[in-house]
């Protein structure tokens, strides 16, 4: 980083705001998919395309964020970041004027495309620009930020699309604010030469089990939006308001979860990820055995908890592993990981429930097991000198 740029409160926002326009393009179309669904109800495969709108953004980042991490490292991150901001502006907006469906979710996998380098550009800068506590409370915040910008945006999105299905695209118009905002306000912190970013090795003995911990609490944070709908279904439990506090007592407990990283996040990583998936654990297996709405809130809260705790753990381990000319990648398998586990967290309790939703409680029971005995395993995990602080 050069010695005249020292990153500030406008950095911090820039990238936090970056961080959560991957979010965005999760939840927002949620509220307009039956009416999507209506609109093209005469389109072949429509069943099957407007489902696949919602979700091929979370797929497209799981595989690409990877390359993107190794072009931020080559070629530096600011230039991939505004290059993907313009890019998802553009096909974040297409779908207010196009008429095909298959041409809407092409526009979907552009944003994909888009999402996968501004996610994996925000978290790289945050790793460049910050060291020490600064560093782990800014991952904190990333976690708040994105809870909190997932309750807002499927509630803007549901507004908007009062009227037209098509009125909440034209949301994806902020990356036109924040385009020039982060071209004047955010910096490359140090020239890259390709030769020297290419060579460097990714220090996997230490990164690989906090990758699979990553898919994991991916697969994992995606359990209680997807299923807890239907388990209260189970219980007797229809009305959307009522579906709906549930899920934003989950949401309450990832925030707070976040922020106690901040009181806590200087014990050692071994020990906060142990008590991340053993209240992550606890809250499954106290949803599989609830009998009572008040029962499920609690449990969603307690899984909220541990949720919030595991990803700001994880991805300040995952920093402190690598170095500079590593860091873009890093970033991008992290990001990988956790989108790779929401996408396939349905695709798993599908598998263990065979589509029957009395099978629902058992299927979180296992996994709620699996959490503690990854737990346990987390106790495991090498030791290995952190280079990130001395990058």
């Amino acid at each position: 980083m050069k010695a005249e740029y020292k990153a500030g409160t406008p950095q911090s926002l820039l990238l936090l705001l970056g961080s959560c326009l991957p979010v965005l393009g999760a939840v927002l179309l949620a509220p307009v998919l039956p009416r999507m669904q209506v609109y093209f109800a005469n389109t072949p495969g429509a069943a099957v395309l407007v489902p696949v709108a919602l979700t091929l953004p979370a797929l497209m980042i799981a595989l690409l964020a990877p390359f993107a991490g190794m072009i931020a490292d080559r070629t530096g991150r600011k230039p991939l970041l505004l290059v993907a901001m313009l890019i998802y502006t553009l096909c974040g907006t297409l779908p207010l004027w196009l008429d095909s469906l298959q041409a809407i979710v092409l526009s979907r996998a552009g944003i994909g495309v888009a999402e996968a380098a501004i996610m994996t550009c925000c978290t790289a800068l945050m790793g460049d620009y910050y060291s020490g506590g600064r560093r782990e409370r800014l991952f904190a915040l990333q976690m708040v930020a994105t809870s909190l910008s997932a309750v807002l945006f499927m509630a803007i999105g549901g507004q908007l699309g009062q009227d037209s299905w098509r009125t909440p695209f034209a949301l994806y118009a902020v990356g036109l604010v924040l385009l020039p905002l982060m071209a004047l306000w955010l910096w490359e912190p140090r020239a890259l030469v390709a030769a020297e970013a290419a060579q460097s090795r990714l220090p996997w003995r230490g990164l690989l089990p906090l990758l699979v911990l990553a898919l994991l609490a991916g697969m994992s944070l995606f359990i209680v939006p997807v299923q807890a709908g239907y388990l209260l279904n189970l219980l007797g439990v229809d009305a959307p308001q009522q579906i709906g506090m549930t899920m934003g007592g989950n949401q309450v407990g990832v925030v707070l979860g976040a922020l106690s990283f901040r009181l806590i996040g200087r014990a050692r990583s071994s020990w906060l990820l142990l008590l991340a998936f053993l209240l992550a654990g606890s809250g499954g297996l106290l949803m599989a055995g609830a009998g009572s709405h008040g029962l499920v809130s609690l449990a969603v809260f307690i899984n909220g908890l541990g949720i919030g705790l595991m990803l700001p753990t994880l991805i300040t381990r995952v920093m402190a592993q690598v170095g500079f000319s590593q860091r873009g990648r890093a970033s991008g398998l992290f990001t990988a990981a956790i989108f790779a586990g929401e996408f396939v967290s349905p695709l798993v309790v599908l598998a263990m429930t065979a589509g029957v939703p009395s099978a629902l409680p058992i299927a979180l029971a296992v996994i709620g097991g699996l959490q503690w005995l990854v737990a346990l395993s987390c106790l495991r995990i090498p030791t290995i000198a952190p280079l990130g602080e001395h990058a």
